[in-house]
């Protein structure tokens, strides 16, 4: 599904219960110096990412300060990001002049321990290559390293190297627990490009061999994935960036069930494999 680019006036994106993605949550939170905004989401952990500004950020009583290093855009600087243990009263303060910032969630049961991320401990992977059409780089806020720190929630931001381009590619699903081949985890993306007037598509396909959906995304668009195949492409001389929650049903680690037409594709891209390990 789509959600077209839209005023959420800091309101949930993606509420709780989702009926296609009830294991994600998702909410852009805008303010300026000195506004506070507060909440919390029975059932659910979070991660609190500046997308732009800077913001401290206090959760049941402890403070972290100074989250975020970036000025006009997701390309001026390094991620970083705050865990808040589900259902947790957490309150994020702007510093800055104004900030953007997301707040990804996945269902949980259970009550961990709030910790930060900086830029210098997130996890990147570049894969692809030019030749191929799949150049880009990850950077893992929630990733592998923080498999026993979290419970079901994986988030990074992926962006395309170089303009234009594919991503998500060769195709793959995750919507079913069938282990050791595949692993359900629900899937929310929220897209920006650069320049802002770029676009892209987002496809989904429901079965092998057989048409399916594709969507127009601009820059704020937000894509709800919760079945299917699903690769995205962005415009030739443009940048894509998107901001990516996977939440698991059963477990954290993410098991991508490639599309069988395609999977040989999967000699072709150099570094992928390396890229799949890290989706842990």
């Amino acid at each position: 599904m789509h959600i077209a680019p839209h005023d959420n006036q800091n309101k949930p994106i993606v509420d709780t219960d989702n009926t296609l993605v009830p294991l994600n949550y998702f909410n852009i939170v805008k303010l300026k110096k000195g506004e506070a905004f507060e909440y919390q989401v029975p059932g659910y952990e979070t991660c609190i990412v500046p997308a732009t500004g800077t913001v401290d950020v206090e959760i049941e009583g402890m403070r972290f300060t100074s989250l975020g290093n970036r000025g006009v855009d997701v390309w001026d600087g390094e991620p970083e990001g705050v865990y808040a243990p589900v259902g947790a009263r957490v309150t994020i303060i702007c510093t800055s002049a104004s900030t953007e910032t997301f707040i990804a969630g996945g269902r949980y049961d259970k009550v961990l321990e709030p910790f930060d991320v900086r830029a210098a401990e997130i996890d990147l992977v570049q894969y692809g290559s030019d030749e191929t059409k799949t150049h880009r780089k990850i950077k893992h806020i929630l990733g592998s390293k923080y498999h026993d720190k979290v419970g079901r929630l994986l988030v990074s931001e992926l962006f395309t190297v170089g303009q234009g381009g594919w991503s998500g590619f060769p195709s793959h699903k995750h919507d079913t627990d069938r282990l050791p081949l595949e692993t359900r985890h629900d899937e929310t993306y929220n897209f920006r490009f650069r320049p802002k007037y770029g676009s892209g598509l987002q496809m989904l396909q429901r079965e092998d061999n057989k048409p399916g959906d594709a969507y127009h995304i601009m820059d704020g668009s937000t894509i709800c994935l919760d079945a299917g195949y699903h690769p995205c492409a962005v415009l030739p001389g443009y940048e894509m960036y998107y901001f990516t929650i996977l939440a698991g049903l059963s477990q954290r680690p993410l098991v991508q069930y490639f599309q069988p037409t395609h999977a040989a594709q999967l000699e072709t891209i150099p570094g992928i494999k390396d890229m799949i390990a890290k989706f842990k």
